[in-house]
């Protein structure tokens, strides 16, 4: 699987997981086509992964990944967004077309 986690969704993660999760306790990212950036997720922190869900692991951080997921984020950059109008994970999806042309 294609698909890069900077160092500030990869902290995010983690503290979702230490705080909400207990040992082996996982990330699960169901994402699905949507939004400005072209992908949409629902996050939770799990015990185990549900049926049909593959383990990846990056950096001891332990995601699960549903078959649709897995395939939305190829090629993918998941981030991790702290502002006044988003907190939360961002996609930078090479392949998504932007909802809104910023001018410079």
């Amino acid at each position: 699987m294609n698909f890069t986690i900077t160092r500030s969704a990869e902290r995010f993660i983690r503290m979702m997981v230490m705080s909400d999760g207990g040992p082996g306790a996982g990330f699960r990212m169901h994402v699905t086509p949507g939004g400005c950036s072209g992908l949409n997720a629902e996050i939770a922190v799990l015990k185990e992964p549900q049926s049909g869900d593959a383990v990846v692991e990056r950096n001891g951080v332990k995601l699960f990944l549903p078959a649709e997921s897995r395939l939305l984020l190829d090629g993918v950059t998941i981030d991790f967004m702290d502002t006044p109008a988003k907190t939360g994970l961002v996609f930078h999806d090479p392949k998504a077309t932007t909802c809104a042309s910023h001018a410079h």
